[in-house]
């Protein structure tokens, strides 16, 4: 069979267990990570977090993982079943040399894959290590090690990323809402759980089991029809409000009272000024998709904003080189800076979130709705047949209104602004175009897809 090299990916490995990720290619990777993470951290005693999410498959791709990494010499703290915020977070705030996460983040149940990061969960990329881990697991060749790593396991990690989230929110502003949670059967619910126990509010659990399967609905709240059981219940309970989380629970979606999904880019406004109150005149970034609403909140309390590729590797590793306070991504994943790390921390967010809405004395659908100043065409994808034709004819036709091309294009002409950027994987194109009036978005969006699609 040949080697599946479209597995590893910009942020991740990830692919169909059975035939794509098996065992013994679980085992390579904890090989080879072991070989990479010895040379990136310039020393050979290493210690590396390991964890899995709920599927079926992740338990004995863990093990050889394990066996994988021991072998090389490395030292493991397995934390057992871990969302990707709690594996952040125990990386990180105990201060080990890095990690790997058994996941499959929000695909679905016959999916598998690997997360890793450096010391501070810093993220491992397609650009910063992925591609060359890859290389050597196609090779198969280890150098020897005197000695084999040990196991050892680490309980708490979750009471203590509650207690972390808890110190860095003023809980008593916290009102007794009614909260519905759709935690899609993923890891969330262990955090969820354990973070209620400590707030007013009345729980509404939907779909809290862990089952890899997914069997209620795909785990990924960014798709809107995977939200309609979490509508329809705040509708059914009069609940204050609603919150989706994806299968590995790193990206939060809320939902108001209303039964309507908050836009992200409103949210990671919201969370700026939260931070910029804190940190005046701090760096927050955010991805080339449109979100306008987001750069106006930033301004308007003071702080510096900056674009950034899409992908939460790539946000992170840029958010460094600005030293940002808080940093945003259009698919839900929100990043805090801590003093151990800067990754997705969502216990805090929803915290910051539920803490804004109690002072305000408002509904979230009062508080949010003078930030609906603009009309969003969601992501749109083409399936084209040259991907670099199109961002001629793109240039040809909005060139003198560029406004950057560092992932994909943007374009602004005033009232309306988009971006269309390429898949890393597939012949495909995405298109986020908003404009100020609803209107005006969907005459541009029949345009701009002219254009695209060379009609």
């Amino acid at each position: 069979m040949a080697f599946p090299s479209h597995i590893f990916k910009a942020y991740d490995i990830r692919g169909i267990y059975g035939t794509e990720v098996t065992e013994d290619l679980a085992y390579n990777i904890g090989r080879a990570f072991a070989v990479f993470m010895k040379k990136d951290q310039g020393k050979d005693a290493l210690t590396l977090v390991v964890c899995e999410d709920m599927r079926v498959s992740s338990a004995p791709l863990k093990k050889e993982v394990i066996r994988g990494l021991t072998e090389q010499g490395i030292d493991v703290v397995d934390i057992g079943l871990a969302s990707t915020p709690t594996f952040y977070f125990g990386v990180a705030k105990y201060g080990y040399d890095g990690g790997i996460q058994v996941t499959a983040s929000h695909n679905p149940g016959k999916y598998n894959g690997f997360k890793m990061v450096r010391p501070g969960a810093g993220p491992i990329s397609g650009e910063t290590g992925i591609m060359e881990i890859r290389d050597m697991v196609e090779k198969g060749e280890f150098p020897a090690v005197a000695n084999t790593g040990t196991v050892s396991t680490r309980e708490g990690v979750i009471e203590d990323e509650v207690a972390y989230a808890l110190s860095q929110v003023d809980v008593s502003k916290i009102k007794p809402f009614k909260i519905v949670v759709d935690n899609a059967n993923g890891m969330g619910a262990l955090v969820m759980d354990e973070l209620f126990k400590h707030l007013p509010c009345e729980l509404d659990r939907m779909y809290f089991d862990l089952d890899g399967n997914f069997p209620n609905h795909e785990a990924n709240p960014l798709i809107e029809s995977n939200n309609k059981n979490v509508q329809a219940r705040i509708l059914e309970t009069g609940a204050d409000l609603g919150i989706a989380l994806d299968g590995d629970s790193d990206r939060v979606f809320f939902i108001d009272n209303t039964g309507k999904t908050v836009e992200p880019s409103i949210v990671r406004g919201m969370l700026a000024q939260v931070y910029l109150e804190k940190e005046p005149g701090g760096a927050v970034g955010y991805d080339v998709r449109p979100g306008k609403i987001t750069e106006d909140m930033i301004l308007e309390a003071g702080g510096k904003p900056f674009l950034t590729k899409v992908g939460h590797s790539l946000i992170k590793e840029e958010s460094k080189k600005h030293n940002a306070i808080f940093s945003g991504e259009s698919s839900g994943h929100f990043f805090i800076k801590a003093d151990f790390g800067f990754f997705e921390m969502p216990a805090i967010i929803i915290l910051q979130f539920l803490r804004v809405i109690s002072e305000s004395s408002k509904t979230v659908r009062e508080y949010i709705e003078p930030l609906m100043k603009y009309a969003h065409s969601g992501e749109i994808n083409f399936e084209v047949e040259d991907k670099t034709a199109v961002f001629e004819r793109l240039k040809i036709s909005y060139g003198e209104h560029l406004t950057q091309d560092f992932d994909g294009m943007s374009f602004n002409m005033g009232e309306w602004w988009f971006n269309v950027r390429s898949s890393n994987t597939e012949n495909v194109v995405r298109l986020n175009l908003e404009a100020d009036e609803d209107d005006l978005m969907k005459e541009k969006v029949v345009e701009v897809t002219k254009v695209i699609s060379n009609k």
